[in-house]
This record gives structure tokens, C-alpha cells and sequence, in this order.
């Protein structure tokens, strides 16, 4: 059950893929210099693989539970929270002005996945808050800023996002939580479900962000108001003060992420829980999309931290366990299953999309950086319309990667992966709620194709297979079979997304239930050409460190045969996708409802 921090790739990653020497440049960001991201990751990793990695089996294992309306987290973690508070992780992206630190997304993204690979059920604390921070900050009142931003900045408090009701899953506009104007503020009445860390014993207070209907408000979402309802209300000199009338009243019993409380919350059964409007009335779904963005790209990340923490789990299993001898090899002695054919294609297939998945969650968190500092406003919206068509990609390919590397980290321990003394089942079952929650991968997909494409006609996901199209033309000079073979392989996903992408905008146009019936296709297809693209260009600079006799050699060979392997054992069956792709809606309809 250990981790460690694989900061070699992250920084290449970062460096070589993200461009992050580009993103320190941008104004604001100059303080993000090779020496302070180089000390943030190695402290980052230290903190990760010696503090929070060693609670993940015990915090599976004991979980939260909720004593008398409070909720008493896993053994260790109030602790450890403390002393992220302290050391100032919270505050790493977020604005100076508020007591941040104002480094670059980029970054905080490489520190997330760090985060959550070592212990997904306390990571979960941190990644509400950071999206709570991110809808006050962009939609809240001077006062409020004032007031939560700080004590939320520093973790001190923490922050919570308050969607669904039982009546009401993803569809938001049967939401029934209702907001009466009361003075300054409005009393705020309804039960919501799946909660996030809604209670719990860490931070002195917890910041709900609460969506709810106003009594006159039309019916649908554009009813739906967003409202800042905090657990204790503040005080005038900005501490907690008096209890607000909201409460547990249960956590649900999970398959996994058993450390992370998920609450059931009831708001108001003395008469009403004090909220405060957050911007005008009826705004509040679009309002909480902006914390449904940014915590859509942290589940992105979640699902390549759980794969890369399965990896390296199934991969010292494989070093250590002895079995049946080497087909290889003459000798009759056993050997660590690690020299067994099999074995090795699954260990490879992970690694592939690991470093595919990190590639382009990095690009992504780069383009973050790029749309919120680009001084040429008209730059950082074309940069902003690439992040929000890639947000729905890394949701849910990444998440659906999270499964099956998990799965797959599984079958290589064998018999002992379905045992829970290994370890092996918790991040199976741990990551598999990543392809349900912050909007399931199917509404991902949906969105991707009803949404980001069909809103240019194309225009921004055909920029980025131009751009695959021109990183296979440099490979043209670089010497070597390895190149080539990514070359070719890089090529037929460039061919392959452009024709998916052109006939999502003709089925759009034509008869949109049909493009809906191919969207996960295509979405699958999307990621693993674009992951494929990134790390052709990760390849081509080996290549050139190699000739140059620059960087670790092996590091650098090792990426090469990765990119290959992902070339010609990943790419192929995913581009396969453009015949279900365009068969799905034939095929989807032709059943009646009563034959399913």
C-alpha cells in the first residue's frame, strides 16, 4: 500500500508537454520558477508517500461515522489535515489577494494527483473546497469574498457543493430545495443527498453551496438560485458564531471511498438554515457549473491517480511474487511473475495510458493558466473554448481508464487481488465512482458532442487534429523505427478524429439523437487519439535527448518503447470506435423498449 510521487514523469509532463515554461511567463506567474515547482513537487511527494499514503488501508478499513450529528473522520486524518492547513497546500493556485499563493493550475493539478493517488478518501476534502473557492471567487459579492475566501484560501474551512435531492439525480430542474427571502438573507429548507464531506470533524466551520428555488421562481433550471450556507454563521470579526439550522442525519453506506463522509444533509427543520444569495436570482445553475468545471477536471485527474497508484501497486507485486518458471528460459527454476509474457503486455497497457492520461491532463491545466492570464483577451478565449471541449474528455476517459487499469492492477496479483489484505480491490472499488459523480461519463459525452462541438461546428477539436497532423510532419525527420512506427500510428488517430468529428457535426444538424446514441465512442475515441498525439510529442523529444546524449538514458528509451507500445497496441482498437460510432444510432433504435 505504499506510493511514490513518480516525479520524473510528472516533470516531464509538466516541462516537455504542458509547456510549462510558457505558463511561468504569463503575467502574475512569474514567481513560478524551476526552483520553486522542483521544491513544491519533491515536498508534495514527501508529504503524500509519508503522511497521507500510509492512512489510505485504515482509513478503508475504519471509515467515517456519524456520533450524535457529528461526524468523526478515519484515524489520523483531522491530523494530517492540520498539517496541510499549516504547511499552506490549500493555497497553492488560488488569488494573493484572498491569502493564496498564486501559482500556476498547472501545478496544483500535478500536486492533486499526488494527493489523491496516495489517499483518494481524504483528497476528496481538498477538491471540494478548491471548487467552492472557485464559484465564490468568480460569482460571489465583495462581502462574501471577504468573508469566506480567506478562511476557505487557507483550509481553515472547508467547502462544499449541495446538487442533488432524492427526487432529483442529474436532471437539476426537478430540484425541490426551497429559499424564502428573509431580510439580508433567505431562510433555506430541503434535504440534499450525496454530499461530500458535509460534515466532518476537520475545519472549524464547512461553507455549503446550496442550489435551491426562490417561491415565485419559474419551474426548471432557470429557477434555480445558488446560495452560500455556511455550518456556523460568521461572526463580525469573521469567526464562526452561532449554528445554522442544518444538520447530517446520515452517511451512506458505499462500495468504496469509505474514509470520505457522504452525506445525507436536511437544511432547515427548525424554521429555515440562514443562506445568502450568491449573484441574482435564477443564475445559480450556471453559477455552479463554474465549480462543476473545475471539479470535473479534478475527477479527470482522480482517475489517473488511482491507476497510477494500481500500477504501482500490481507492478512490485510483480517484481516480488514468484511463480512457474520463465518460458523464456531453459532454466526449470521459478521466477517473479514479472518475467511472464502476459504480465508484462498488462503492466505496459497501464503505463501507456498513464502517461497518455497525465499528458493530456496537464495540457489541459496548462490551457487553464493560458485562458485565465493571456493579456490578448481574444487568445484566452479561443485557448478557454480548447479547455472547455477537453474538460468533458478528461472526465471521462480518464475515469473509465481509472476503472480498468484498477481492474487490471487486480488480475495481476491474481487470487490475492480479490483478497482485501492486498490492497488491489480498494482502488477498484474506490474508482468506481469516478465515472458516476460530478455528472456521469454518458452526460460527459452528451455534453461534449450536443455542446463543445456542435457549438463551432467542429472548429475547435479540427485545430487540434491540425495540430496532430503537424506533429507527425516533424516526426518525418527524426531518425529511428520507434518514431516511425508512433509516426504511423499517430497518423491514422489524426485521420480517424477528423472523420469522427466531421460526422458528429453533420449528425448534429441531421437528426441529433443519433449523434447522442455515438457520443461515448466518440468521446473514447477523442481521448485516446489526442493521449496518443501527446505522446508522440513526448517521444520526438526523447529522441532528440537521446541523439543529444541529454537527460537519463533510460528514462528517455523507456518513453519511446511506451509511445510505441501505445501506437501500435492502444491506438488501434480505439480507432475502431468510428464504426460503432456510426452505427450506434441504427443500432440503439432498433429494439423496442418493451424488447430490453
Amino acid at each position: 500500500m505504499t506510493y511514490t510521487a513518480p516525479l520524473a514523469d510528472m516533470r516531464f509532463a509538466l516541462r516537455e508537454v504542458a509547456g510549462l515554461s510558457g505558463v511561468a511567463v504569463l503575467p502574475g506567474y512569474e514567481h513560478a520558477t524551476d526552483d520553486t515547482i522542483d521544491a513544491v513537487l519533491e515536498e508534495a511527494g514527501k508529504l503524500a508517500g509519508n503522511g497521507l499514503a500510509p492512512l489510505n488501508r485504515e482509513g478503508d478499513k475504519v471509515g467515517a461515522k456519524l456520533e450524535n450529528g457529528v461526524v468523526r473522520t478515519a484515524p489520523g486524518f483531522a491530523a494530517i489535515y492540520k498539517e496541510f492547513v499549516e504547511g499552506g497546500w490549500n493555497s497553492l493556485p488560488f488569488d494573493p489577494e484572498f491569502g493564496g499563493q498564486g501559482m500556476p493550475w498547472l501545478l496544483a493539478t500535478a500536486v492533486q494527483e499526488m494527493w489523491q493517488a496516495a489517499n483518494m478518501g481524504f483528497g476528496l476534502v481538498l477538491l471540494l473546497n478548491q471548487g467552492a473557492i472557485d464559484a465564490i471567487h468568480h460569482h460571489g459579492s465583495d462581502e462574501q469574498k471577504a468573508t469566506y475566501l480567506p478562511k476557505m484560501i487557507s483550509g481553515e474551512w472547508t467547502g462544499t457543493m449541495n446538487l442533488t435531492e432524492p427526487q432529483a439525480g442529474s436532471d437539476l430542474g426537478q430540484l425541490k430545495s426551497r429559499a424564502v427571502k428573509n431580510g439580508d438573507h433567505y431562510l433555506v429548507s430541503g434535504q440534499k443527498i450525496f454530499i461530500t464531506y458535509g460534515e466532518h470533524d476537520m475545519a472549524e466551520n464547512i461553507v455549503h453551496l446550496v442550489l435551491a428555488r426562490t417561491p415565485d421562481a419559474p419551474a426548471g433550471v432557470r429557477g434555480i438560485s445558488l446560495f452560500i450556507v455556511p455550518k456556523y454563521l460568521p461572526g463580525a470579526d469573521g469567526t464562526p458564531g452561532k449554528r445554522n439550522d442544518l444538520r447530517c442525519v446520515s452517511l451512506e453506506h458505499k462500495l468504496g471511498i469509505h474514509a470520505s463522509p457522504t452525506c445525507v444533509m436536511s437544511f432547515g427543520d427548525d424554521g429555515g438554515a440562514v443562506g445568502y444569495l450568491v449573484g441574482e436570482e435564477g443564475r445559480g445553475l450556471s453559477y455552479m457549473f463554474t465549480m462543476m468545471n473545475n471539479a470535473r477536471l479534478s475527477v479527470g485527474i482522480q482517475g489517473l491517480a488511482i491507476a497510477e497508484r494500481a500500477y504501482q501497486q500490481a507492478a512490485a507485486f510483480a517484481r516480488t511474487r514468484v511463480q512457474s518458471k520463465d518460458d523464456g528460459s531453459a532454466a526449470p527454476a521459478s521466477v517473479s511473475i514479472v518475467h511472464h509474457a502476459d504480465v508484462r503486455r498488462m503492466l505496459m497497457t497501464m503505463r501507456a495510458q498513464i502517461e497518455a492520461m497525465r499528458a493530456l491532463g496537464y495540457y489541459t491545466a496548462a490551457g487553464i493558466d493560458g485562458a485565465l492570464k493571456q493579456p490578448d483577451k481574444a487568445a484566452g478565449r479561443k485557448i478557454q473554448d480548447r479547455v472547455d471541449l477537453l474538460i468533458p474528455i478528461v472526465k471521462a476517459w480518464f475515469t473509465d481508464l481509472g476503472n480498468e487499469i484498477a481492474s487490471t492492477g487486480v488480475q495481476i496479483h491474481g487470487g490475492m487481488g480479490f483478497i482485501e489484505e492486498t490492497g488491489a480491490a480498494q482502488h477498484l472499488r474506490d474508482a468506481r465512482i469516478l465515472p458516476i459523480y460530478e455528472g456521469t461519463n454518458g452526460i460527459q459525452a452528451r455534453d461534449l458532442v450536443g455542446r463543445k462541438v456542435a457549438k463551432d461546428g467542429g472548429e475547435t477539436m479540427l485545430a487540434l487534429v491540425a495540430e496532430m497532423r503537424a506533429t507527425a510532419e516533424e516526426m518525418k525527420a527524426a531518425p529511428g523505427d520507434d518514431i516511425e512506427a508512433i509516426r504511423t500510428g499517430l497518423q491514422a488517430a489524426a485521420d480517424a478524429l477528423e472523420d469522427a468529428t466531421k460526422w458528429v457535426v453533420q449528425s448534429v444538424k441531421a437528426e441529433l439523437v443519433n449523434a447522442l446514441a455515438g457520443s461515448v465512442p466518440f468521446l473514447r475515441l477523442a481521448g485516446t487519439a489526442l493521449g496518443g498525439w501527446l505522446l508522440a510529442r513526448s517521444a520526438l523529444v526523447a529522441q532528440t535527448w537521446l541523439g543529444q546524449r541529454d537527460g537519463d538514458p533510460a528514462f528517455l528509451e523507456a518513453k519511446l518503447v511506451t509511445a510505441r507500445f501505445y501506437a501500435e497496441v492502444i491506438l488501434p482498437p480505439a480507432l475502431a470506435q468510428l464504426g460503432p460510432l456510426k452505427s450506434a444510432g441504427r443500432t440503439v433504435f432498433a429494439l423496442s423498449e418493451e424488447q430490453f
